[in-house]
């Protein structure tokens, strides 16, 4: 760091990353982050989700992190929360879903079903 202008940039950066996180958001996206979670990968979608709401400015959406969302086995999990709206778990995220994640259920209010724990549920009895 050379000037105070560059202090300042990287202090704006710093509290738009934090901003994402923030808690009176119209809509949430929840990345399950207990050991389950993190071991299976869950690390880098939460930041795949930082990254494309922050890239995208979606002013309405934060993104945070929780415990044990409870299947373990489907792990990296993110539950969607929009208002009036049932909640939509997805499931086996990896980095490469999160942009449609966003674009589609975020952005323009479509689930992305493929991606659903329904979906892979209904997938897998057959």
């Amino acid at each position: 760091m050379k000037s105070l202008q560059e202090l300042e940039k990287i202090r704006e950066r710093a509290l738009k990353k934090v901003d994402v996180r923030k808690q009176d958001a119209e809509k949430r996206v929840v990345v399950g982050m207990a050991t389950c979670g993190i071991a299976a990968g869950a690390r880098p979608v939460l930041q795949a989700f930082v990254d494309e709401v922050a890239k995208r400015n979606l002013a309405d959406v934060s993104v945070s992190q929780t415990g044990c969302i409870g299947v373990c086995r489907l792990e990296p999990l993110v539950e969607v929360y929009i208002p009036g709206e049932e909640k939509v778990t997805y499931v086996k995220v990896t980095p490469d879903m999160v942009p449609k994640i966003v674009n589609s259920h975020l952005v323009n209010g479509t689930v992305v079903t493929e991606y659903t724990i329904g979906y892979y549920e209904q997938k897998s009895a057959k």
